[in-house]
């Protein structure tokens, strides 16, 4: 019968070719045995059960077949917070938590009504209402299963100030009657261009939801909805913040300056350097 340690060096081995092999072999057998890191490291010279065994060679088996790392584990990681993702709802991305950061730097943490439009897992909605926590949230999605799992995560968090609501773009907020009512419209809205979505990685495209990346023949599709319907639910100096790809600033630039109510159009980069999301502030007097 083989020890913990064992499938350990078993793990790293098998999965050499990814970038972190100790780190992933880690994730696995932690959600196989369902221990703590504390537990994982006080546990490594102790046998492992056939089923436990069985459970991590299965999981092996479906990383080495493109199977996202996340999509094993149940969890990743956002904003330090661990939420629950599943196949058929986009995986978060650590660009994306620049929304999060630019939202809390304009905030003035009161009550304010911020809308995560397309909130998939919930990562961004239950981050802000972790940092903002007098601020009324309304997460809005199409998809079912991202909103369960969106729910999953705000009930997990015990974060309060967080309504779940399903609808394409802002019809949602039109039921909620919210025309003029929001300090903060922010969104990670489908940006991959149909030509972008073939070169992407082959993890992302067997794996992800399609729709949650591609926008369309350009990718500025979406994008440019969201510019141009976002007015009419922002109060005067309302913040619109996006998140965009990177290549896409001056496309982005031109919708906003094609709209003559946004004023302070501002690009943000993200950890590589690459700008990741602009910020549109509507104006006060129009």
């Amino acid at each position: 019968m083989n020890t913990l340690q064992e499938l350990i060096q078993k793990g790293k081995s098998l999965l050499k070719e990814f970038p972190h092999p100790h780190l992933e072999t880690k994730l696995l057998l932690l959600k196989c045995f369902d221990l703590s890191e504390e537990e994982f490291f006080a546990s490594k010279d102790k046998s492992v059960s056939r089923s436990q065994e069985r459970c991590f060679n299965r999981l092996i088996s479906r990383r080495l077949a493109g199977v996202p790392l996340p999509y094993l584990t149940g969890i990743k990681e956002f904003w330090s917070i661990p939420l629950r993702v599943s196949p058929g709802v986009l995986i978060p991305r650590p660009e994306t938590e620049l929304l999060v950061e630019k939202t809390i730097e304009l905030s003035k943490g009161g009550e304010e009504i911020i809308v995560d439009l397309g909130t998939g897992c919930g990562n961004i909605a239950v981050s802000l209402a972790q940092e903002l926590p007098k601020a009324r949230i309304f997460a809005t999605d199409t998809s079912r299963k991202a909103l369960r799992l969106a729910r999953l995560n705000a009930n997990l968090q015990a974060v309060s100030g967080v309504t779940i609501v399903r609808g394409s773009l802002f019809s949602p907020l039109e039921r909620l009657h919210l025309r003029k009512e929001c300090d903060f419209i922010v969104s990670n809205p489908p940006y991959v261009s149909q030509a972008e979505w073939e070169k992407l990685s082959r993890e992302t495209r067997d794996h992800e939801p399609r729709g949650s990346l591609v926008a369309g023949e350009t990718g500025l599709e979406v994008i440019e909805q969201v510019i141009q319907g976002a007015l009419p639910y922002l109060k005067p100096g309302g913040y619109l913040i996006i998140e965009m790809g990177y290549n896409q600033r001056d496309a982005v630039q031109s919708i906003f300056d094609a709209c003559s109510s946004w004023e302070k159009v501002k690009f943000f980069n993200d950890l590589a350097g690459v700008d990741r999301a602009a910020a549109a502030r509507s104006l006060v007097f129009s």
